[in-house]
Order: structure tokens, then C-alpha cells, then sequence
């Protein structure tokens, strides 16, 4: 294959990353050459795994952004509980980022889905210390990326610990992070279950000027073993409907502001 084959296939990769499916009509448009050759560059991609080809055009293959963690039912699980709350939240956190900001994104299923609402977006720095989230971004043009770095330590979370992963973090101010965390409470703050997640998610709560929770109202007070921050160090949770009102109450007494949605 040649460089400049190569290279549209990559592009015709990154629109459908963008739109999830085109016609070979609008792709001979964009690319100035005839609808052989862009069948022939539908096909190899088909062969690929990483699209299916469709009657007139192509869609995205449904496992071409997680790849690599196609086999992984523990992920999907998590991701399938709570789904709709968790998405609501990702939907409302993602609307608080605006053009220019550096933002973090801790490892965990619903600041994925924070990830996935962003693609779109331009002007934007994140620093993550997950591999999945980095794998939702790299089609993003607008999106400045950066991994931190570290270690793999258990199967199914795509987190990256470690001293690696705390000195990258050391080094950078953020203008917001998003933490999902296993439990939150008005006494302990937030909680997660490994200690060396909870040792990185401390770090970038301290380069953060604010510091948002999300987490869907099961593990509205839950407290696990590894402590990342204490309640008057978060500046937001946004969780939803089904958390208590006493437990609104309590949070805000500690100067954390609910977002409920």
C-alpha cells in the first residue's frame, strides 16, 4: 500500500471516528478520486476489523475505538451500571468545560463516557492517567492528549499508578479535574478502592484549581479503604436524582456544591 493510500485510509479512519458513518459519494468528494479507489480503501479497512461496509458508504466497525479492550466483560460491566444516570452526569460535567481549559480525567467508567462527549470539542488540553479514555481521544484533532504515564496493575480498570504517573501529574495545573470514585461522604470525602489510584487521584486534586466528583448516587455514602480527598476539598459532585436529601444536606455543609441531574 502506498504512503498516500495509506494516508487517506487513515483520514477516512478519522471522519468516521468524528460522524460513525459516510457514503463513498461524499468520500470521493473530500478526497478528489474515484469511488474504486475509496471501495478498495472501504475494503482493506473492512479486513481490518475497523469499519463495515454498508450499502453505498461504510460505518464504523462498534469495537474500532476499544480495540485493544474488546474481550474485557468486567469494563463493560461496570459501564453497563447505572448506564443512563452515568451518562446524564458525563453530559452535564462535559458542559462545564469550556474552549482553552486543561482539564484531567481520572481513570473510571462515567469520566469515560465524559471523554466521549468531548470528541467534538476543540481548544481543549486533557491529562489523563487512563488508557481508554486516551483511546477515545485519539481521533480527536481539536484535543491535545497527554497519558500519564506508569503502571497497569489490576485487569479491567485501564489505569495507569505508580510513581510515573504521580511525577507526569506534578508537573502540570489544571483547570479542572473529574474524579469517579468508588464513594463519597460527608465524613471520609472521597474513597476508592486501590491505594495506588487513590495516591494519583490525590495528586491531581492538588494541581487542580477545581476539583469535580461524578459518580451516580450508589456510591453516595459509600466509603472504601483509600481515602483520595476529604469533602471540603471538592468543589462539586454531580451525581443523580436518586441520591437522599439528607445526604445533599450533609455534603453541602461541607461546602461541597450537588449538581443533581
Amino acid at each position: 500500500m502506498s504512503s498516500k493510500t495509506e494516508q487517506r485510509a487513515k483520514e477516512i479512519l478519522r471522519l468516521l471516528l468524528s460522524h460513525g458513518k459516510t457514503s463513498i459519494e461524499e468520500l470521493t468528494e473530500q478526497f478528489g478520486t474515484s469511488s474504486a479507489s475509496i471501495r478498495r480503501d472501504l475494503v482493506r479497512l473492512e479486513e481490518r476489523g475497523l469499519v463495515h461496509r454498508t450499502h453505498g458508504g461504510a460505518m464504523l466497525a462498534d469495537q474500532a475505538i476499544y480495540e485493544p479492550f474488546r474481550f474485557d466483560a468486567s469494563f463493560r460491566d461496570r459501564e453497563e451500571r447505572f448506564a443512563q444516570e452515568k451518562q446524564r452526569i458525563a453530559t452535564v460535567a462535559a458542559a462545564m468545560i469550556v474552549e482553552n481549559e486543561t482539564i484531567g480525567l481520572g481513570s473510571g467508567t462515567t469520566t469515560a463516557l465524559i471523554a466521549r462527549c468531548l470528541r467534538q470539542r476543540s481548544g481543549l488540553r486533557v491529562v489523563t492517567n487512563a488508557l481508554n479514555i486516551g483511546m477515545e481521544l485519539s481521533a480527536s484533532q481539536g484535543i491535545l492528549t497527554t497519558l500519564t504515564g506508569g503502571v497497569m496493575r489490576w485487569p479491567g480498570a485501564f489505569s495507569l499508578v505508580g510513581p510515573g504517573a504521580v511525577e507526569a501529574l506534578s508537573v502540570v495545573v489544571m483547570d479542572r479535574v473529574f474524579l469517579g470514585v468508588c464513594g463519597v461522604d460527608a465524613v471520609h470525602g472521597a474513597t476508592t478502592i486501590e491505594p495506588d489510584e487513590a495516591a494519583v487521584f490525590r495528586t491531581m486534586t492538588r494541581q487542580a484549581k477545581q476539583v469535580v466528583v461524578v459518580a451516580d448516587s450508589s456510591k453516595v455514602d459509600m466509603v472504601s479503604p483509600s481515602v483520595i480527598c476529604p469533602a471540603g476539598e471538592i468543589d462539586a459532585l454531580i451525581t443523580d436524582d436518586g441520591i437522599a436529601e439528607d445526604a445533599v444536606e450533609r455534603l453541602t455543609g461541607r461546602g461541597v456544591k450537588v449538581v443533581v441531574v
